[in-house]
């Protein structure tokens, strides 16, 4: 890790063990490389980076998330798209519940919306995401981020000896926020990866499960599957592990799939909330 480097950057710790917010970064201009890996290593020290006051373009956004990877691509197929994607560049994706006509312009418009990883229903799950907001509602609507590095570092050691080489099953109904739920719009996705994932660029282990998606260990019996992943999500949703993020127009977020679960609050239906959201494909190397 390049100190020099990293010493160019203002980085404010936002909790113990996730999220910090990179003051004094304008995101409209190009970023030289040596702030670009200055902020890449503030995310991995951090898991969820906050960038506040941001004013971007489309255009801005898939270059601020160009510096961290090559683009994901749209989770779900096009006939799925609400009408207001046919507004937004490709690999960006709308957040919103605002209707036109009694018709959603965005995805996951409505309501509280359980612990997940982000495309962990994949074979090749996305590194990370990034989130930009535009409207917001006057209260709730918060993202929760939990560390699943800080979860795995204190997990019951015989739970952890238990599952260290298992593996979990996932599935996800595209739009559902809730276990179990479905989202409408007639897509699934299923994957099945390690319970205790290692991070590909840092070593470090996290938990990869969540209560949203995760339906199974395999190889367990079904009610000691239940258990022991009831026990998973309990430990990794612990507060102490847990940044909520209160936002703000103008926050661009960016969060670490690999090591880090997000929730969100529920806010007033009758307030209008919309965001693009942008993500980074991951490397395909075994974790």
């Amino acid at each position: 890790m390049n100190v020099a480097t990293k010493a160019r950057l203002n980085v404010a710790r936002l909790s113990p063990h996730i999220g910090a917010e990179v003051r004094d970064i304008d995101l409209r201009g190009t970023l030289d490389a040596s702030t670009i890996e200055a902020i890449h290593d503030a995310w991995l020290d951090h898991s969820v980076v906050i960038f506040r006051n941001q004013e971007l373009t489309q255009e801005d956004l898939l270059r601020v998330t160009g510096y961290f990877g090559e683009l994901g691509k749209l989770a779900r197929p096009p006939e799925f798209f609400p009408k207001g994607y046919s507004r937004l560049l490709p690999n960006i994706m709308m957040i919103s519940n605002i209707r036109e006509n009694g018709q959603t312009i965005g995805a996951l418009p409505d309501g509280e919306m359980m612990f997940h990883h982000d495309m962990i229903h994949k074979e090749k799950p996305h590194n990370g995401t990034l989130l930009y907001s535009l409207e917001i509602p006057s209260y709730g609507g918060d993202t929760l981020f939990a560390s699943g590095h800080a979860a795995y570092d204190t997990l019951d050691p015989a739970i952890r000896a238990k599952l260290e080489r298992r593996r979990a099953f996932h599935h996800y109904n595209y739009g559902a926020t809730q276990r179990g739920g479905t989202g409408g719009v007639g897509a699934t996705s299923e994957s099945s990866h390690p319970v205790f994932r290692t991070h590909d660029e840092t070593g470090r282990k996290a938990i990869y499960v969540n209560r949203l998606m995760t339906r199974r260990i395999e190889g367990l019996p079904e009610q000691e599957s239940d258990a022991s992943l009831e026990a998973l999500f309990h430990h990794s949703e612990k507060p102490e592990f847990v940044y909520r993020h209160v936002w703000k127009v103008g926050d661009l977020l960016l969060w670490d799939n690999r090591c880090s679960s997000h929730a969100r609050d529920d806010f007033p239906s009758d307030q209008r909330r919309l965001m693009l959201r942008t993500t980074v494909v991951g490397s395909g190397r075994p974790f």
